[in-house]
């Protein structure tokens, strides 16, 4: 659900606004009726697992090799 909250209110509520914001509402702040910003939770990052993708991905032998005439120059723009 969303829910718009005028400048003095936010300044007034900004704690409730924050916690609320914390369980999944969508807080958006007004100037004059218009909507001017957003609060937004941040989550945690997850912790990256290694070799996820090991068996997922597959590199080409010549992935490095270097590029034929015509397709260099497209990519250098002659």
């Amino acid at each position: 659900m969303t829910k718009i909250v005028n400048m003095h209110e936010a300044k007034t509520n900004l704690s409730k606004l924050v916690e609320e914001a914390e369980h999944g509402e969508d807080i958006l702040l007004a100037r004059a009726g218009k909507v001017v910003a957003r609060i937004v939770a941040l989550r945690p990052a997850r912790a990256r697992e290694l070799g996820q993708w090991k068996g997922k991905v597959r590199m080409a032998e010549d992935f490095d090799a270097p590029l034929p005439e015509d397709d260099l120059a497209h990519w250098e723009g002659r």
